[in-house]
């Protein structure tokens, strides 16, 4: 759209910014309420309200009735339809949604692979499901933008994947690959990352300012930080690589010979003692906790063994209020998330680990996208008049 901004529109650009980002992510505010959280008056949220409605990005709702004495207070809610397409490309899936600026998943799909896929081919996937939904279900959406959840290395600076070992991506431009596939902005971030960050703005760390976040999946372990409530990423974006770690295992729990964590707590490993060739989250949850087989139950007893000296580590390292563990980490803890956790405070510092607590994800199997949406969002959060793009 054209650049509507005028000179000395930083202040304007700033507020429509904040409202924006305060109805995305706290759910819908009264007028009252924002005029509350900003401090701004009255007539300048009616403003800024009305120019967010202009763009389509908030609509106003009917206030419920309370009661109160006075002329209730219009509710603004961020748009559910202005939505960001989410991906995850593993090993043996692609997982693909479309999540609204208002939080809601208005479709979602799994697209399983019976190979390792190019970038290129799930660039292609990608484009090719979001020209399917352009027809159906996001026929009357504003697509703002794709962020994808990349289990490897993502440079922060230009969303090239450095490695995705499992997957066998190199150097890979991601970013632009998609980008030229579907026409749309295109962020590209560590899924783990991602996920922290989801967790963090909606889910088991909301509002907690120290937190690691594990990921389990299908191509391995991955991790995510945030400290004093900003993300860590490191000087490169690389941090948090948690999976590729030596925890100490003991010679009797070792399968993997001199392997890192994610060869030894291993979601290929949990599928194998369950008979299970491939599976969601869910599925493999609920095999798992359903199986009484003396194989089963000792190997998530080993992993369990090994997954607590390695946050143990970590919690002595970060000193963390939260630990939030996702995918089959979270299906590993679940099992029994106390005895987890005195376990883990017996091997860390005392005085690190007193007040520490382990969650398992709140957002489940949609943490990654959520994560991938967040980045997406990003551009139209930061400036909606410049990014929004009204349907016609």
């Amino acid at each position: 759209m054209t650049d509507t901004h005028a000179p000395g529109d930083g202040v304007r650009q700033r507020n429509l910014s904040r409202l924006l980002r305060l109805v995305h992510r706290e759910g819908p505010l009264s007028r009252a309420s924002l005029t509350e959280a900003t401090g701004l008056n009255r007539s300048t949220i009616a403003d800024l309200v009305a120019e967010l409605a202009r763009l389509e990005l908030v609509v106003e709702q009917a206030p419920a009735a309370d009661g109160r004495v006075g002329r209730p207070s219009p509710v603004v809610a961020a748009s559910a339809g202005v939505v960001a397409i989410a991906a995850n490309p593993e090993v043996d899936a692609l997982e693909i949604a479309a999540i609204g600026l208002d939080g809601s998943v208005c479709v979602r799909e799994r697209r399983e692979l019976d190979h390792l896929a190019t970038p290129q081919e799930i660039a292609q996937l990608i484009a090719e499901q979001i020209d399917l939904w352009r027809t159906g279900v996001l026929a009357s959406a504003q697509i703002v933008a794709v962020g994808l959840a990349v289990p490897g290395l993502v440079r922060a600076s230009d969303g090239l994947v450095r490695t995705a070992p499992h997957l066998k991506w190199t150097d890979v431009p991601v970013r632009d690959l998609v980008a030229r596939a579907t026409g749309l902005a295109t962020t590209v971030g560590n899924d783990a990352s991602l996920g922290a960050i989801a967790e963090h703005l909606f889910g088991a760390a909301r509002g907690i300012d120290d937190v690691i976040y594990l990921n389990g999946g299908a191509s391995g372990i991955g991790g995510g930080l945030i400290v004093h409530g900003v993300p860590v990423g490191g000087a490169g974006g690389y941090a948090g690589e948690f999976g590729q770690n030596r925890p100490g295992t003991t010679v009797t729990d070792r399968r993997a010979g001199d392997g890192v964590l994610e060869d030894e707590v291993s979601r290929a490993r949990l599928l194998s003692v369950a008979g299970l060739a491939s599976a969601d989250e869910p599925t493999l949850a609920a095999v798992l906790r359903a199986s009484t087989a003396p194989s089963v139950t000792e190997e998530v007893a080993r992993q369990r063994r090994i997954l607590s000296t390695a946050l143990a580590n970590a919690v002595n390292v970060l000193n963390p209020s939260v630990v939030v563990l996702g995918g089959f980490l979270a299906t590993l803890a679940g099992h029994d998330i106390a005895e987890l956790l005195q376990v883990v405070r017996a091997q860390a510092m005392p005085a690190c680990a007193e007040d520490v607590e382990i969650r398992p994800a709140l957002l489940a199997e949609d943490r990654l996208l959520v994560g991938a949406a967040e980045a997406a969002f990003e551009a139209l959060l930061r400036d909606p008049v410049l990014t929004a793009v009204p349907a016609e």
